[in-house]
């Protein structure tokens, strides 16, 4: 957040216009061509940086007064401030046409950092990454004056690695890689000495500087790294820091060239390992070539990195720095050993331990992502069980910090990055599922897309089903974690056992009442729990129906119709029979089982219609084979007001597919059961009530129901005669003032000329039967296809033929 001031000239910077920004523009180069460049110059040129800096379109400056600015970041007279704020004016403008600057005579190695970030910024559109990367190299390999440092360079050669890789020859890389090892190894174990003025190591020292120490305050005994301690630091101190920083990316660039031996080809995997360890502990380092050196000072690096992480640090900066280092070290340490097996022996005892050290702690957490990582990569080479070090991370650190938004991001990417975890048979990974939901049931808006790449991972036969009930109960997980989180953080006096006699007035009593306990184990579970049965947290979603405006609750459930389509698009994939017909059962008792959020159970019931058809076409004879769970849901009348959607696409499914051609153990005795059925439930939303108790149904209902009984007769036709005269009676339905008062006008018309439409389709009772039950060999054909798609066109031809309008004469 800005401060008050600073909103206020950012708003003034934005609305500068053009032409003003032009008169500035003079008044800043005419304060730049003065005989000195002093306070007032670099209060201008902040100005102007600001200014280009604070819209998101491009500001234009005048040609000539881009080469002024060129001319004055290269002036050896300009003061440091004045060519740092000259490089980041001409970085806002990138790409700039107007560019002259070239790095390839630039000795002093200030300038060209700042030079090199200039032309960095340009996009590379004149090979200006390649350029920069050779002369910064080439700088680095000769020795430099006592008072220029290959500090400020670094960070450009980190750059130009992260933008362009191939800009580096082998040769170069060499270079780069033996200065390295050197920087990480052998920077000084003592302090740097004050520097009063005229900037760092300019003055000579005035008096011995004392030795760094460590975060703890014990005086350094080994050599310098980035967490060793001292009030100011020599040249090769920051060095050592900076080739730290860039390390991870300069081995993933570049150490995995060159790793093959002349004797490698015929030596087994392991005895090159074993041959390696001999090789390495036996032989100078000075003779080893320059990226084996590179990676093995890198390895004594993290070992040191890690061992200092032990320490009790002074300052809660330093704790932080320490968990940062270690997590970089055991990282850096995994790609080492992918490069040169011969360091997995090395590491794997050494993670071991370190797991064993930091595993009870939970502010390591994030820590234990790289060292399973790394363990998910050598454990088999190293041939050691890792079992424990996957249960922990999975089972104990997602119940402990869901409500950790950086670890929730790390553990999902996780998870995203090692598919593997997964689609093979490790029942820890497969079982712990239940866990990586509480990290989107508390972190839903940031990773609802990290979960829609991760969910088909997750699903299969044997998860499909407790995954459905959990997207379905994903808010009621989210508060049942808000209680626990609040239960957590009560004071001991107030966490006293609940009286078992006395129901718990609030949700954090009863999140400790042993009437709801259990409940809240089932849904706050850490493992896959398939047999238990859902039907147990009804009481506790009434509970928790305090909390359905709670924000994070409501966020939850705007993400779950996202990932209920995603569900049933994977399940469709694999799923069989019995398990559709089981999704389809648990799709019906659901729909009355839910979280009391209205809108989310409009969008629920929004995504499960329309999935239920797509399983009923997945499986057609799921209408007969569950005629009697169909018939229950489809009998219900308050399912119509409470559940339409559902409702009518239930009663198309069974018009559509109750017949012979989809099942033949379809018998004329079901059609009827069904449609006694469907028929009491038309009669009962349109029989006429007195006109105050008239209730309003849904229009598509009544004409769904309408249609699928005519299906229904026109396939045992001893029912078209039932059907023909429920039909004739719509019309006295529609013109009936109890019923006018509640339906509009359209939907009513609408309904009387389906009624009519398909009184007519019965009057031919051959075509009905052939439009709505056609034989086995016609009903997956196009021409059938195109029957259904076309049907109430098909409806209306009827209808013309049989009351042909005045003055209509057949041709």
């Amino acid at each position: 957040m800005f401060t008050a001031a600073a909103e206020s000239f950012l708003k003034q910077a934005r609305e500068i216009q053009e032409e003003e920004l032009r008169r500035f523009a003079s008044r800043v180069a005419a304060v730049l061509q003065g005989p000195e460049l002093g306070p007032e110059a670099a209060d201008c040129l902040q100005r102007l940086h600001l200014t280009v800096a604070a819209t998101k379109y491009p500001r234009k400056l005048d040609g000539k007064f881009v080469e002024l600015l060129q001319t004055v970041l290269c002036s050896s007279k300009s003061p440091e401030q004045i060519q740092v704020l000259c490089a980041a004016i001409l970085r806002e403008m990138s790409p700039c046409n107007d560019l002259i600057l070239s790095c390839d005579e630039i000795q002093d190695t200030k300038l060209l950092s700042l030079v090199s970030s200039v032309l960095l910024a340009q996009g590379n559109k004149k090979a200006e990454v390649s350029a920069v990367g050779q002369r910064i190299v080439k700088v680095l390999e000769r020795r430099l004056p006592e008072r220029q440092g290959a500090r400020h360079l670094l960070p450009v050669l980190s750059n130009v690695i992260s933008l362009s890789p191939e800009s580096l020859t082998e040769d170069q890389t060499n270079v780069v890689s033996k200065k390295m090892a050197d920087w990480l190894r052998y920077a000084s174990i003592q302090q740097g000495a004050a520097q009063p003025s005229g900037g760092f190591f300019s003055n000579p020292r005035t008096r011995q500087p004392g030795p760094v120490t460590e975060v703890d305050g014990a005086i350094a005994t080994d050599f310098f790294t980035a967490l060793s301690v001292g009030q100011y630091y020599t040249e090769d101190q920051w060095l050592n820091v900076q080739a730290f920083s860039m390390l991870r990316n300069w081995l993933l660039c570049y150490g995995a060239k060159g790793l093959k031996t002349p004797n490698s080809d015929d030596k087994s995997g392991t005895d090159r390992s074993v041959m390696s360890v001999v090789s390495t502990t036996s032989t100078s380092s000075r003779l080893l070539p320059p990226k084996d050196r590179l990676r093995e000072k890198a390895f004594e690096y993290c070992q040191r990195l890690i061992e200092q992480s032990n320490r009790r640090p002074l300052k809660k900066d330093d704790a932080d720095l320490q968990k940062a280092c270690l997590i970089e070290a055991v990282t850096i340490m995994d790609i080492i050993c992918k490069q040169d097996s011969s360091y997995v022996y090395r590491a794997v005892s050494f993670l071991k331990i370190l797991h064993g050290r930091i595993s009870g702690d939970v502010t390591y957490a994030r820590a234990l992502l790289p060292i399973a990582q790394f363990f998910l990569n050598h454990s088999k080479m190293a041939a050691v069980d890792s079992d424990a070090i996957y249960k922990h991370l999975f089972t104990d650190i997602p119940a402990q910090l869901f409500h950790n938004p950086s670890l929730a991001f790390e553990f999902v990417q996780f998870c995203k990055d090692n598919t593997q975890l997964f689609t093979e048979t490790s029942s820890i990974f497969r079982q712990s599922f239940p866990n990586l939901f509480k990290f989107l049931a508390w972190n839903s808006p940031p990773l609802i897309s990290e979960f829609v790449d991760l969910l088909p991972l997750l699903l299969d036969a044997g998860t499909a089903i407790e995954i459905f009930h959990l997207l379905l109960d994903l808010p009621c997980l989210t508060a049942a974690l808000d209680i626990q989180l609040r239960s957590t953080a009560l004071p001991t006096s107030e966490k006293a056992a609940c009286d078992p006699a006395v129901k718990p007035a609030t949700c954090l009593e009863a999140f400790r009442h042993p009437l709801y306990k259990s409940m809240f184990q089932y849904l706050l579970r850490t493992k896959s729990a398939p047999e238990d049965a859902p039907e147990r947290l009804i009481p506790l979603r009434q509970l928790l129906g305090s909390l359905a405006s709670n924000p994070r609750v409501v966020q939850c459930a705007e993400t779950v119709p996202v990932l209920l389509e995603l569900f049933f698009r994977v399940v469709a994939e694999f799923a069989d029979g019995p398990l559709i017909n089981q999704l389809v059962v648990l799709l019906l008792q659901r729909s009355d089982q839910l979280y009391e959020i209205p809108a989310f159970k409009d969008d629920v019931y929004r995504v499960l219609s329309s999935q239920l058809v797509v399983l009923c076409k997945l499986r057609p004879a799921l209408v007969v084979e569950l005629s009697t769970e169909i018939l229950e849901f489809s009998g219900t009348v308050s399912n119509i007001q409470n559940k339409e959607a559902i409702f009518t696409h239930m009663v198309w499914a069974i018009g559509e597919y109750m017949s012979v051609s989809y099942d033949k153990r379809c018998t004329v005795e079901q059609i009827n059961r069904f449609f006694e059925t469907l028929e009491a439930m038309l009669f009962e939303i349109t029989q006429l009530r007195p006109l105050a108790s008239t209730p309003s149904y849904a229009p598509r209902a009544i004409s769904v129901l309408m249609a699928t009984l005519t299906k229904l007769a026109a396939r045992s036709q001893d029912l078209i005669p039932r059907v023909s005269m429920f039909l004739s009676k719509m019309r006295t339905f529609v013109q009936s003032p109890a019923v006018t008062s509640v339906y509009c006008e359209e939907d009513l018309d609408e309904i009387l000329i389906r009624a009519t439409e398909l009184m007519n389709l019965l009057k031919m009772p051959s075509v009905a039967q052939f439009v709505f039950t056609p034989p086995v060999d016609v009903a997956g054909t196009r021409f059938q296809r195109e029957v259904n798609d076309s049907l109430p066109f098909a409806l209306r031809i009827v209808t013309r033929l049989l009351e042909p309008a005045p003055g209509f004469m057949p041709g």
